[in-house]
């Protein structure tokens, strides 16, 4: 199947089969997905909550109490769900301890190929944290970048998803005492295979058509 196909197929999933469960080897390729993603100056700005157990899925669906219920049967019906945490500060221990990883990990041939990395990622880093003042908005788009990766990579292993933001962002912070670790919850993605009685299953897409969206010069 084509990457194109795959995109085709991709959609989102709004009632899963609890009986059928992901594979351990599904995991760590999800996983790897989710760790090899880009982002801006390689910033990474993210972690990841992987609520595997019916206990872990259950604390996850206590942020969807009261006007967000609707989300909740994705959530404990899913095979494992995924939730996605944006930092709330980038300081320079965060960006000393991420060169670190990367010289450890043989990203630069040279001092001088370091320095460039360096020089590069605080210009960007120092121009959403002071000049613009939007880091936090800076580093949730990372994040987003995040999950359009998973989206389409589980979609191109034959497994389905859905991207949640409606749930209640504070009841989630504080159930994995995430502000305490310096994140915020951005967006819960249940991960699994879709029930018989998915009526969105079959439903053709529908996007915009190539004269509205793409400009050829």
């Amino acid at each position: 199947m084509s990457i194109v196909d795959t995109a085709k197929k991709r959609y989102s999933t709004k009632v899963f089969d609890p009986s059928r469960k992901l594979t351990d080897d599904q995991l760590q390729q999800i996983k790897a997905l989710i760790r090899l993603s880009a982002s801006s100056v390689n910033s990474q700005p993210w972690h990841v909550i992987v609520a595997a157990t019916d206990n872990a899925k259950q604390r996850v669906a206590k942020a969807t109490e009261g006007p967000y219920v609707f989300n909740q049967p994705k959530i404990l019906n899913a095979s494992h769900v995924f939730v996605f945490c944006s930092k709330t500060a980038i300081d320079d221990d965060y960006l000393d301890d991420l060169l670190m990883c990367e010289q450890q990990d043989g990203r630069f041939s040279n001092e001088q190929s370091k320095q460039r990395m360096v020089d590069g990622r605080r210009f960007f880093v120092d121009l959403h944290r002071k000049t613009l003042g939007d880091v936090d908005h800076w580093m949730q788009k990372q994040v987003y970048l995040n999950i359009g990766s998973l989206l389409l990579g589980v979609a191109a292993m034959g497994i389905d998803a859905v991207p949640i933001e409606g749930f209640d962002r504070d009841v989630l912070d504080e159930e994995f005492n995430l502000n305490e670790q310096g994140f915020t919850s951005l967006v819960v993605v249940p991960v699994g295979y879709h029930s018989i009685d998915d009526f969105n299953v079959n439903v053709p897409k529908s996007r915009w058509h190539d004269e509205q969206i793409f400009t050829e010069c």
